[in-house]
């Protein structure tokens, strides 16, 4: 098998006819999400495990196995071994490099600089930090079988020299304005996968770009539109549709599937995030009602950014970011975990912090039914 040689940006001869009514759609769907978005004063506390959720589910399509809970379980300092501390560590850092690109967009646009950084948080001790954390390829990869030869391939990224060419015309389609920020949102996150400049963490590097991209073209005011959940659970879809274009051109076949993913994710997502709300309000009555402090809605918020968490370090943290005396909020978390509002995951037993934990905000996050 040949390498690919990636189209030229902008792309043409795209079918417009088929694709704008369900550009208009995806669009007014996510126009809506937004709204919901600007509605929430605090979006990176309130929709914490959402961020979560994602990097689980973006890892989970490059084959880790770990669920929400797991991760923050073991932020909270309940260790997992084996496998299952690698796919963990994994999820971390897809998080780390997503909020830290989140920041760095709000002030900058996104340039192949920024895209090394992502990597090289990425990969950061973990599986595949060999692979050059940080640095585009200098050789030819493929992808296909473990053990496969170039020949038995399914897919033969371009050659190195082709690679860094279309790497900087990628980077210049970037800063272009087409005629429709999601169509172009299509072509960047394939474009991206299919020139697929770095050894190891392509998919999740192009899935983190796309709320990055759709805050930096001005249709998100928050980076913060995850569509892992859809590309999961149509993983097979994802695939052929990216193998289209690469096998046959089907440029149309692909944004069609993007802009389907995005009017489906939408929906999803702003269920999710009208829930979180809706838990966010109900709980701040609860709260206030339970300990009568004039420190609840700092305790929810603590409790929204960190659903599981010891004792300790949700007393300190609140003690540097609002005065509050620790021996006051230990006090205050021991009244919700006997009004059953925080269950209790570790017991605490002589200098070991309990590790308390929040549920019904985590089954949220990952969609379950909550009664």
């Amino acid at each position: 098998m040949t390498p690919y040689i990636p189209n030229t940006l902008p792309l043409e001869g795209l079918d417009f006819k088929q694709l704008f009514g369900l550009a208009t759609k995806a669009n007014a769907g996510l126009a809506r999400y937004d709204g919901l978005l600007q509605g929430i004063t605090n979006p990176a506390i309130m929709l914490s495990p959402l961020t979560t959720q994602e990097a689980v589910l973006s890892s989970k399509i490059e084959g880790t196995q770990a669920t929400v809970d797991e991760v923050l379980e073991q932020e909270a300092g309940l260790i997992k071994k084996g496998e299952k501390y690698k796919d963990i560590q994994e999820i971390l850092n897809y998080r780390s490099a997503l909020l830290q690109a989140s920041e760095h967009i709000k002030t900058r646009p996104i340039n192949l600089a920024l895209v090394r950084e992502i990597h090289k948080i990425l990969l950061s001790s973990v599986r595949g930090q060999h692979k050059t954390p940080g640095e585009f390829r200098v050789d030819q990869n493929w992808i296909g079988k473990e053990g496969c030869s170039i020949e038995e391939a399914t897919f033969v990224p371009p050659e190195p020299i082709q690679m860094k060419n279309s790497l900087y015309d990628w980077q210049t389609y970037l800063g272009s304005d087409e005629l429709d920020s999601l169509l172009q949102a299509a072509v960047m996150h394939a474009q991206f996968e299919l020139i697929h400049p770095f050894k190891d963490g392509n998919g999740r590097i192009g899935r983190i770009l796309i709320p990055l991209f759709l805050f930096q073209k001005q249709a998100l005011s928050q980076p913060m539109f995850y569509l892992s959940q859809y590309l999961e659970a149509n993983r097979d879809g994802y695939y052929m549709r990216l193998r289209g274009i690469s096998g046959e051109g089907d440029w149309n076949g692909w944004i069609a599937f993007f802009l389907q993913a995005i009017i489906e994710q939408s929906k999803q997502n702003s269920e999710r995030v009208k829930s979180i709300m809706s838990l966010y309000e109900s709980m701040k009555e609860d709260v206030r009602r339970e300990t009568h402090s004039q420190y609840s809605v700092y305790l929810l918020d603590a409790i929204f950014n960190k659903p599981v968490f010891k004792t300790s370090d949700c007393a300190t943290e609140l003690k540097k970011s609002h005065g509050i005396h620790e021996k006051t909020t230990q006090g205050l978390l021991r009244q919700l975990r006997d009004a059953g509002i925080l269950l209790e995951l570790q017991r605490g037993s002589g200098s070991r912090s309990s590790i308390l934990w929040f549920p019904t905000l985590i089954n949220l996050a990952e969609g379950k039914q909550v009664l």
